[in-house]
């Protein structure tokens, strides 16, 4: 199992990617390009860069992402709600190691197979789930509302991974439901990668335990609680 770390853009500024890392979430961090670099000094193997206004319809961020990419000092996982081929293909162009899609892009599975194809291995599709259902936020018409349908669309397609996040029922992350993660883990045919759900390397053990591959950390990290180089040297691989 690997740690990813969290950028979060918003602005053209890196900020808090959880209001709890800091007393304005909204605070910019640095250089992104710097905090990728101390990322990868302190051993993760990948970051994962959230684009805050594209994420949101405000804006966009893009060079900001092409200049972090094109660094070079760490691979780079880019979540800003890309919806066409064109936008997919842009990020790869740049050099992105994986490209993050909401679970919308269930509802296009000829084109989700079509990207995940051209690149195999390097597709996420991310979604929230509460009490094993998929939160559909209000914009999805035909999306299989229980994840486990989710992963049965997504079956045989070379995907880099499905990203679960598990909130509660007002939309706030909650610890990780381990009998859940480990149930979609054993369903799923492609990597398991989930965010939040953690505060102590025994929580991040638990998960490897359970069939995780990846976790995704913010605050967590960001606020010292824990030690980024001791995440990052036992999960690693």
């Amino acid at each position: 199992m690997i740690t990813i770390p969290t950028i979060a853009l918003r602005g053209g500024a890196c900020v808090s990617p959880v209001a709890a890392a800091a007393s304005d979430p909204n605070l910019p961090l640095g250089s992104p390009v710097a905090l990728a670099r101390a990322w990868a000094a302190a051993g993760f193997p990948r970051l994962h860069v959230v684009d805050l206004d594209a994420l949101g319809g405000s804006g966009t961020n893009a060079a900001l992402i092409d200049e972090i990419v094109r660094d070079g000092a760490i691979g780079i996982q880019t979540a800003s709600g890309a919806h066409t081929t064109d936008a997919v293909d842009r990020q790869f162009d740049a050099g992105a190691a994986r490209v993050v899609l909401d679970v919308s892009a269930v509802e296009e599975p000829v084109w989700l197979e079509t990207i995940a194809d051209a690149y195999p291995g390097s597709v996420v599709v991310a979604t929230d789930v509460r009490e094993r259902r998929v939160v559909t936020r209000g914009w999805v018409r035909n999306l299989p509302v229980n994840i486990f349908d989710v992963v049965q669309e997504l079956e045989g397609m070379p995907l880099g991974g499905l990203l679960i996040s598990v909130v509660q029922g007002d939309g706030s992350s909650t610890a990780a439901d381990l009998a859940l993660l480990e149930d979609i883990a054993e369903a799923c045919d492609f990597p398991l990668l989930t965010v939040g759900g953690v505060a102590t390397m025994n929580d991040l053990r638990a998960l490897e335990h359970r069939g995780v591959s990846a976790v995704v950390l913010g605050s967590v990290l960001y606020s010292g609680a824990l030690d980024a180089r001791a995440v990052a040297q036992e999960f690693n691989s």
